[in-house]
């Protein structure tokens, strides 16, 4: 699960991609000369290390997601919580909120979480 994290250039590098996709490569190139201020051969390699991860592929000059940022985020999320709480999600959530207070927003989408997930 290691190759599934990314460092902070490369989230930057993946969320252009999942802002702007379908692109082409063509299209990638410019757009991180412009935002991260690559050059193109640096936008290839860290494009092929992702591709090569399963995050992103390039078929026919066109760079699409394998993984949408959500996907890639909830199995980021997953893997947190079984690396450091043993896969307990409530040893989680009261780790989470010792330090930080929920809103009752935040305490009524919860509990909506937790009612659609015992209909299942």
């Amino acid at each position: 699960m290691d190759e599934m994290k990314l460092g902070v250039v490369e989230s930057r590098f993946a969320d252009i991609v999942w802002q702007n996709e379908p692109l082409t490569t063509k299209e990638l190139v410019a757009l991180c000369e412009k935002e991260l201020n690559w050059k193109r051969t640096t936008t290839y390699t860290v494009l092929k290390k992702l591709c090569e991860r399963g995050i992103f592929q390039t078929e026919n000059s066109t760079v699409t997601a394998k993984l949408s940022r959500e996907e890639f985020y909830s199995i980021q999320s997953e893997k947190f919580v079984e690396e450091t709480f043993e896969g307990s999600l409530p040893a989680f959530l009261a780790a989470f909120t010792k330090r930080k207070k929920l809103t009752q927003k935040e305490v009524s989408e919860l509990r909506r979480l937790v009612d659609e997930y015992e209909v299942k």
